[in-house]
């Protein structure tokens, strides 16, 4: 893959954002720009624990997709305080995912402010995910194409991105937002997944503080490098066809999707899959395979 490095800059103006990353949309990681809020010194896995020790949360791992499951349903449940200390004992692949605290425990919401980044930022959406050490989420894309600001706190996360004109090289999966679960970003097999190669993006590491911004419906896998969490804020997009897109995804893929898993069970979730990789197949045919330099 051609993975180049995501631009970091200490701080940002709105102009700044919305001239070099927003509209030309490109990725970016602002390194400097929540240091006044409380969360910036506060947000640790202690802290978290002190909060929201006793909420329950929902957990994820990597295991693949079962017709019987819900879209986004949790393969596990868990005191918080309970996570937190499994995540400090041992690596876990368990992980929270779309997580909104702020219903449970609003207090959390004065540690930090909604930036200004010319954006209008869904404000009753901000959500947490946490990770332990080499958990990491599929490659996937978020279903309202929205702008992303993901907001990383403790520990360090690999963040690697592609944009939606790279969806033809990464073996996605039809009626569904991710690409084939059996592909390792970190360290993907060129022979079983030849047109990865062709396949141009980003990568970063996040550390404490940091902020990717995310443009619209762009492709984007996750992995703890070490255990943290994070926060994002997202804002509608702009551009009226990714909004139709994210319209689409909500109103008619989930629903046809959820209806053909009930009809046809695993079948169907098998069937997709082995159209990923045909598909991609296919237009690896029509351009043909690229050449190591």
């Amino acid at each position: 893959m051609n993975l180049k490095d995501i631009p970091r800059v200490k701080k940002i103006t709105k102009r700044e954002f919305i001239n070099n990353y927003f509209k030309p949309q490109k990725p970016v990681v602002i390194e400097q720009s929540v240091t006044d809020w409380p969360a910036y010194s506060k947000w640790n896995m202690e802290y978290m624990k002190k909060v929201a020790g006793d909420k329950i949360v929902p957990l994820y791992d990597d295991r693949p997709v079962r017709h019987e499951e819900g879209f986004n349903q949790p393969h596990a449940q868990m005191k918080m305080a309970d996570y937190i200390e499994l995540l400090k004992a041992e690596p876990t692949k368990y992980r929270i995912f779309l997580w909104n605290i702020f219903r449970q425990v609003p207090e959390l919401q004065n540690d930090f402010t909604y930036p200004d980044f010319g954006l209008k930022l869904k404000k009753k959406l901000p959500m947490l995910f946490f990770g332990g050490m080499d958990s990491y989420t599929f490659m996937h894309y978020d279903i309202d194409m929205a702008n992303i600001f993901h907001f990383h706190f403790e520990g360090e996360k690999e963040c690697i991105l592609f944009p939606q004109s790279e969806t033809k090289n990464l073996y996605k999966v039809p009626h569904s937002l991710i690409t084939h679960e059996s592909i390792d970003f970190s360290n993907p097999d060129f022979e079983k997944w030849p047109s990865l190669k062709s396949a141009t993006g980003y990568r970063t590491h996040l550390g404490h503080g940091e902020v990717l911004y995310m443009p619209e419906g762009y492709w984007h896998y996750m992995k703890y490098i070490s255990p943290g969490f994070s926060m994002s804020l997202r804002a509608w997009p702009k551009n009226p066809i990714n909004f139709a897109k994210g319209l689409y995804n909500v109103f008619v893929m989930r629903t046809y999707d959820n209806m053909m898993r009930k009809v046809k069970g695993q079948k169907w979730i098998d069937w997709k899959n082995e159209q990923a990789i045909a598909n991609t197949n296919k237009q690896l045919a029509r351009t043909g395979p690229v050449l190591d330099k």
